[in-house]
């Protein structure tokens, strides 16, 4: 596995506490943001400024746009940009604290572990990546659990930057991404396509669009020439998302590898990472 699936692996779930703890929609609710995909939304679009929905739409790539037209911009009548960055920075420190116990969170290696992921953060090329400039861009922390979530989070939309660049390249929409991740066994089909609220017709379309490449037999699995395209979108991905790991350089990127690793357990141990995800990330 190389090095930026490695972390990819590690920082995610740590990424993840801030749409799947109570922590994170108590302080979401606080703001004054209504409902779960409301929060969702504007907190995660709140880097980019007080944004309409065509923009996010485009940045997050795999959401119907009514999804994100229920969100934007009523949100930002409720909680502004500003407010909303408090809010989530608040909801995952305060999840990640009970997660990993307080004795963890105030140890010196949590120090540690965001410095470094601080420093990849800030190596991030961003050029092209509009979610990983505007969280790179972000002030960090001075708590440590937070700033780490924050470097966290600016690596994960980095790299997200960099997936939806290969899927555009590669001329797969929403859905079909979506299908091609449900076929490898990478998330549940049935719950991602409510969840973003895809209909059944349009949900049948993206496999469609995918057996006309011959991506898909007609059960639904994939294909040679489908195990392949879907590796080949993997690899490039993670290409995209080397720098950070180069400038951090090899004995900086594993030691926060073995820094992370307990924390991850941690998170996954507390339930606050379903193995279910819509992320599409299946853990060992």
């Amino acid at each position: 596995m190389d090095d930026a699936r490695r972390l990819w692996t590690l920082l995610e779930p740590l990424h993840a506490v801030t749409y799947f703890t109570v922590e994170a929609r108590t302080a979401a609710d606080a703001a004054g943001l209504r409902g779960f995909w409301m929060a969702y939304v504007a907190q995660r679009s709140a880097p980019l400024g007080a944004v309409g929905p065509e923009v996010a739409y485009a940045a997050f790539h795999g959401f119907h746009r009514l999804r994100l037209e229920r969100a934007l911009p009523d949100a930002w009548e409720l909680a502004d940009p500003e407010r909303c960055l408090t809010a989530r920075s608040v909801g995952a420190g305060a999840a990640l604290h009970r997660l990993l116990g307080e004795e963890v969170a105030h140890r010196p290696v949590i120090a540690e572990a965001a410095e470094l992921a601080g420093a990849a953060a800030d190596a991030a090329d961003v050029e092209g990546r509009v979610l990983g400039a505007a969280n790179q861009g972000l002030p960090r922390p001075d708590e440590p659990v937070r700033a780490l979530w924050q470097a966290a989070t600016t690596l994960r939309e980095h790299r997200g930057d960099g997936h939806v660049s290969v899927l555009v390249a590669s001329g797969l929409g929403p859905v079909a991404a979506h299908r091609l991740k449900e076929a490898a066994g990478e998330l549940n089909g049935s719950t991602t396509r409510q969840a973003r609220r895809f209909d059944e017709d349009a949900w049948a379309a993206g496999a469609a669009e995918l057996r006309e490449r011959g991506w898909l037999d007609d059960t639904g699995r994939l294909t040679d020439a489908g195990r392949a395209g879907h590796a080949e979108i993997e690899a490039a991905t993670d290409r995209l998302a080397a720098r950070p790991w180069a400038a951090l350089g090899r004995e900086g990127t594993d030691r926060l590898a073995g820094l992370l690793a307990p924390l991850v357990d941690a998170v996954v141990a507390g339930h606050a990472f379903p193995p279910g995800n819509p992320v599409g990330l299946v853990l060992p």
